[in-house]
């Protein structure tokens, strides 16, 4: 079995971010038929394609992915005991980020982070998926560069920061016809509510402290995202408890009223959460500088 070169990894590497062998090749300077060679060296000694070309571009086998997160590592812990600092320059490079969010951070994130990039980092693309069970397994291996949202389970073992702060609010249609302006608790008990139930959105602190406070809460219907929920209430006598800045969003798009709620309900803390391994990356870096930038209050 032929020694491993270096250069052949970086070449793994990048067509594993990247999914593309001529974007791999121009990111290290080097012809593709180079990066090809180095490719077929890999798989020989890996017995594995390694990639295999799909519609979404260069895909990587069961076995790319097991040896990706230690190779990246590798190439990074080289690197840095060169002494030779990366640099990541978001106006030249190529490459995909994963991040995991909920559907609120979707209506409320993405769009100013998207508008962000498309004005100076033209070759970056943002994958959303869903907060889920498998996201601190997937920010360990890479598969994931961040978590945004509260997400206490995040709160050990990964580096984090606060971007925002949330509380919340009520939603009732504008037409509703006992609920206009103000929420008693009395009001607020007897009308029924919609409960979202997707996780990351600190929905179980307001039912602790609507219980302590002696507060019910009569569901009448559950619903797995928010993305659709305003439309609901628009249409229905319905309340539902939303983050602020989702509920001020979508009021400027359905016929919804906000209300504060009728006790002081807790606030937290939406932050970015990301693995230990990937802290001196420098793309995750820049990536997490830039959420920083664009969320945190006094950012920008």
């Amino acid at each position: 079995m032929a020694k491993l070169n270096l250069d052949w990894l970086e070449v793994f590497v990048l067509i594993y971010k990247t999914k593309s062998v001529t974007r791999a090749a121009a990111l290290l300077g080097m012809e593709q038929a180079s990066a090809s060679i180095a490719l077929n060296k890999l798989r020989q000694h890996f017995d594995d394609r390694l990639f295999v070309r799909t519609a979404e571009g260069m895909t990587p086998t069961p076995r790319a992915q097991s040896i990706y997160p230690d190779v990246h590592e590798a190439l990074a812990r080289i690197e840095s005991a060169r002494g030779k600092p990366a640099v990541f320059s978001p106006q030249d490079a190529v490459r995909e980020f994963h991040i995991c969010m909920t559907d609120i951070s979707e209506i409320i994130i993405l769009p100013k982070l998207i508008n962000y990039l498309q004005k100076n980092a033209h070759g970056l693309v943002v994958e959303a998926e869903k907060i889920s069970a498998d996201t601190r397994q997937k920010l360990a291996s890479g598969d994931v560069d961040l978590a945004v949202g509260f997400l206490p389970n995040l709160e050990a073992g990964f580096y984090q920061q606060s971007l925002f702060e949330q509380d919340f609010v009520c939603l009732a249609a504008k037409s509703h016809p006992r609920v206009q302006g103000k929420l008693s608790p009395r009001l607020f008990s007897s009308e029924g509510h919609i409960l979202v139930t997707t996780a990351g959105t600190g929905h179980a602190i307001v039912d602790k402290v609507l219980a302590k406070q002696k507060i019910e809460r009569r569901v009448v219907l559950r619903v797995p995202s928010f993305l659709g929920v305003a439309r609901i209430v628009a249409q229905t006598d319905f309340l539902v408890v939303v983050p602020r800045l989702f509920g001020v969003a979508v009021a400027k798009q359905e016929h919804v009223q906000v209300l504060e709620p009728p006790t002081r309900l807790p606030h937290y803390n939406v932050k970015q959460h990301w693995h230990e391994r990937f802290n001196l990356d420098p793309g995750s870096i820049w990536l997490r500088q830039t959420m920083a930038k664009l969320f945190m209050p006094g950012g920008r």
